[in-house]
């Protein structure tokens, strides 16, 4: 078993320079420590000395330099439109202030799929189409892929 104890971020490697892949979840992809399984075989020991949250296309580094690819596993999410961009702003706005993990696309947002959340985007004009895609939420203001964790109580 490999020990993998660095992240190398998307774009500053070449992908096919990776000798394996790991498929996550957005759950799943933020860790510290734990055993992954790579697609070609390879068991991966991540090892890092805080917490990350992994993003699709990022590599993890072995001690010998190796790189394993990670990426993104295709999720129940939905896919939200809206009339205008300021209806699209304002559902957004929403969205943020729930502190939903949210992905920004340039015509749509895309959430984990929550009933009584698409209820509240329709009834802001919004439309919701259940997909099935990778979740790559924004990381937000308060570190790379975490929500932070204080009260408006």
């Amino acid at each position: 078993m490999k020990r993998f104890t660095a992240v190398v971020p998307a774009g500053s490697f070449a992908p096919t320079s990776a000798s394996d892949r790991v498929v996550l979840d957005y759950d799943s992809r933020h860790r510290r420590r734990i055993v992954l399984y790579g697609e070609a075989g390879t068991v991966v020991l991540l090892d890092l000395s805080e917490a990350a949250h992994l993003r699709d296309g990022d590599a993890l580094k072995s001690e010998d330099e190796s790189l394993v690819l990670v990426a993104a596993a295709p999720e129940r999410l939905v896919e939200i439109r809206a009339g205008s961009q300021a209806e699209l702003i304002r559902i957004a706005w929403h969205l943020g202030n729930r502190h939903l993990p949210t992905q920004l696309l340039p015509d749509a947002l895309r959430i984990r799929a929550d009933h009584v959340i698409e209820e509240m985007v329709r009834g802001l004009g919004g439309t919701v189409n259940a997909i099935e895609a990778p979740f790559d939420p924004e990381g937000g203001a308060y570190g790379h892929g975490a929500v932070h964790g204080h009260s408006h109580g």
